[in-house]
């Protein structure tokens, strides 16, 4: 991409990488796009550069923010990739710190998107005050231990996107750290709901399939209900397996064997998710491990879709049981069957919980409130400049060379 316009002439613009390992439309890939956003609003005058491993649907909506992207490899951890980690994959990490070290060294903040992205957080930490870490995961056993090694190890500045992610962290008191909840940018009006106890429920699941969203959970708590009121459900699941078309088909293979007719459906991936939310009565998400927030459920607030969650991780800090929504606990197939009963049969019951599941979204996770928090944030860390619009603090050096587009990076572990 070209410089953008507004950034031309100015002396003293920051500059600033803002290095991703997705690119397509996910729950972190939009996460990523807001942040950038907020950080364009807070610095309109910036030199942005957006890094990617590769070309995608993502591109299209950093166009307003971003100066140019770049394609270069990036060293990610994948956990289904650690044994790599320990052999070939290291003899690619020297290479990838260098390439990162280079970058903080042309740049005077360097904002990274997840705690995955190995080899920019391994040069952070020669780079005191550079860098802005953004940790959207809660990872398990011995991922875990690896990534909190790794976010102490960078002295980078954090931002911890819920109260149950900075916990899983456990960093030490005196850190620079700080929770934003993150902002996603919704419709100006809620969607009325219409369901009245007669019609089919409407359900909606949207994410990623994987082991831990529960897509399983969701089709035995159907399987549970007597056939008569599993009559009265019309679910969709709407997502899609990354590089993995095994879990996809017997997915498809399960839903087929629930409900033969049709009132159950799976659906691929979609960008335009407007759409569901709006058919949507409901959205269900039964995670099966801690969600570091629960960016469906804030999307199905902002659209006044009361939700059906796992209690568990930044979930229970997004729904508010009983009010906006329904907490259950995780992998209870027969809880969820419990409260998907309770609201077909009782729906005056929760006749408020959509204007109520709105203004929870305005007043703690609307797209403003995230932007004010991180444009504060990044604002500190403008370097003071000498006469030539210099930082004072460093020389400028040449930034790392660009990849071809369809470079993927190195990749070592769940990326997600």
């Amino acid at each position: 991409m070209k410089d953008a316009p507004w950034i031309r002439g100015h002396a003293d613009a920051m500059r600033i990488s803002c290095v991703h390992q997705g690119y397509e439309l996910y729950g972190y890939d939009r996460c990523f796009v807001e942040s950038v956003l907020a950080i364009r609003a807070a610095c309109p005058d910036a030199d942005i550069e957006v890094v990617l491993p590769r070309s995608g649907p993502i591109v299209a909506l950093l166009a307003g923010a971003a100066s140019r992207v770049v394609f270069e490899p990036i060293w990610v951890l994948r956990r289904r990739e650690l044994k790599r980690l320990a052999t070939i994959g290291m003899l690619h990490l020297p290479l990838a710190i260098a390439r990162a070290a280079r970058r903080f060294a042309a740049r005077d903040l360097v904002y990274i998107n997840t705690t995955v992205i190995a080899d920019h957080i391994l040069a952070a930490r020669l780079f005191p005050g550079r860098c802005l870490l953004h940790v959207h995961e809660i990872p398990e056993g011995t991922t875990r231990t690896i990534l909190r090694a790794l976010v102490r190890w960078s002295g980078a500045s954090i931002i911890f996107n819920s109260r149950a992610t900075q916990a899983a962290f456990a960093l030490p008191p005196r850190s620079d750290a700080h929770v934003v909840y993150n902002g996603i940018a919704g419709p100006d009006h809620p969607e009325p709901i219409t369901y009245d106890g007669v019609r089919r429920l409407r359900v909606l699941m949207l994410g990623r399939i994987s082991r831990i969203k529960g897509q399983e959970v969701l089709l035995d708590a159907l399987a549970l209900l007597p056939p008569a009121e599993r009559d009265r459900i019309e679910l969709r699941i709407v997502g899609s397996a990354f590089e993995d078309a095994a879990r996809e088909q017997a997915l498809d293979a399960r839903v087929r064997d629930i409900h033969p007719a049709g009132a159950v459906s799976r659906e691929p991936f979609t960008a335009d998710t407007a759409p569901l939310y709006r058919w949507a009565d409901i959205v269900v998400v039964p995670s099966r491990l801690p969600e570091s927030l629960g960016r469906v459920a804030i999307e199905a607030m902002s659209y006044g879709r009361p939700t059906i969650a796992s209690s568990i991780g930044g979930l229970a800090e997004v729904v508010e049981d009983g009010r906006t929504g329904w907490l259950v606990p995780p992998d209870r197939a027969d809880a969820l069957a419990a409260t998907l009963r309770h609201i077909i049969t009782e729906p005056a019951a929760w006749a408020g919980f959509a204007a109520a599941a709105r203004a929870r979204y305005e007043a703690l996770f609307s797209a403003g409130a995230a932007a004010t928090a991180i444009g504060t944030l990044v604002e500190r860390k403008r370097p003071a400049r000498g006469r030539s619009g210099v930082p004072a603090r460093a020389p400028v050096m040449q930034a790392a060379g660009h990849a071809p587009a369809h470079a993927a990076g190195h990749t070592i572990g769940d990326g997600g």
